[in-house]
């Protein structure tokens, strides 16, 4: 990204969840974001857990920013929640209360749908949960497909996470994915290929510990009990994934990508919601399909963490 005082405007459409809440945290503590409003949509959580989350984030944050609560459900699907990874409320180890802030009466639909046309074009949404509220928006006002700057999406891979060929925001809602992939919106896809070296270590943590701010305590809090997952299955901590999204909004080179094409797979038995990666331009069709999509490939880890730790200690400051 080119070096300039201008912030990138930014909508964040996710399901907090512990790897959001991290991924808000370094939005709006950037001084290159300008995070026009929080979007939630039901998957680590239902809504209505997702949406408290992100609340509380902007409580301890002191954050007057926009949260809008979206779809409940997936287009298609019945609703899939992953209390394995992230607690019955979606951000368990963390000291949850009921938040003062009250998300707006505006539908997360229409919240982007209204943003979007109002705009000169110049706002990017991260998209780090099931995809269902901008598929619906985009369906709704196709319109908005030219007023996106770019959508950075978390998900996909060469492997899944909830089955050996799915990642779980892509499976969560596989047709509400593929209206966005084959949408003309420019795309940038953070697969669990790149966003697996995004660990949170235990450096990374203690530094994060070291800064004895309130929001350095939420964080380790909540941290703790995703981490502790993680440890279980034998890794070193567990992977920030949807903040890798901002991260790339905030500077381009804290990971590589690579212009591949990316079809989402809708009706398998074994592969439904996965992201068939053209790597080696071999699709089968009568003519070759055109690459859609820049999928993140080798990300700079100390790049990263110095822009996650940077935010979390400027949120600290009075």
């Amino acid at each position: 990204m080119e070096n300039t005082d201008k912030k990138e405007k930014m909508i964040y459409d996710g399901d907090p969840g512990h790897d959001d809440v991290m991924a808000i945290l370094l939005a709006a503590g950037n001084p290159r974001i300008d995070l026009l409003g929080v979007t939630t949509v039901a998957g680590n959580a239902p809504l209505e857990m997702t949406t408290r989350n992100a609340l509380i984030t902007m409580d301890i944050i002191g954050a007057d920013i926009p949260v809008a609560a979206g779809c409940s459900a997936p287009l298609v699907r019945p609703l899939y929640t992953a209390p394995f990874v992230h607690g019955k409320s979606g951000l368990d180890g963390a000291k949850l209360f009921e938040p003062e802030r009250k998300p707006i009466k505006k539908h997360a639909c229409d919240f982007l749908i209204d943003t979007l046309m109002e705009s000169e074009g110049d706002i990017s949404i991260v998209a780090a949960g099931p995809l269902t509220n901008v598929a619906l928006a985009l369906r709704r006002e196709p319109a908005i497909e030219k007023k996106i700057k770019q959508l950075v999406i978390m998900g996909g891979g060469r492997f899944g996470n909830i089955t050996p060929a799915a990642e779980f925001n892509i499976w969560s809602d596989a047709e509400a994915a593929r209206i966005l992939f084959e949408s003309g919106i420019p795309k940038v896809m953070c697969g669990l290929d790149l966003t697996y070296q995004a660990v949170a270590t235990p450096e990374m943590m203690e530094k994060i510990r070291m800064l004895h701010t309130p929001v350095s305590e939420f964080v380790n809090d909540f941290m703790a009990f995703y981490n502790a997952n993680s440890k279980r299955a034998g890794k070193n901590g567990a992977p920030i994934n949807d903040a890798c999204c901002v991260a790339y909004l905030i500077d381009q080179n804290v990971f590589t990508t690579r212009h591949l094409r990316v079809d989402i797979e809708t009706k398998g038995e074994f592969t439904y919601g996965m992201t068939c990666i053209d790597f080696f331009r071999m699709n089968s069709g009568k003519e070759l399909k055109e690459p859609n999509v820049y999928v993140g490939d080798k990300l700079d880890f100390e790049l990263f963490w110095d822009m996650m730790i940077s935010a979390i200690a400027s949120l600290g400051q009075e």
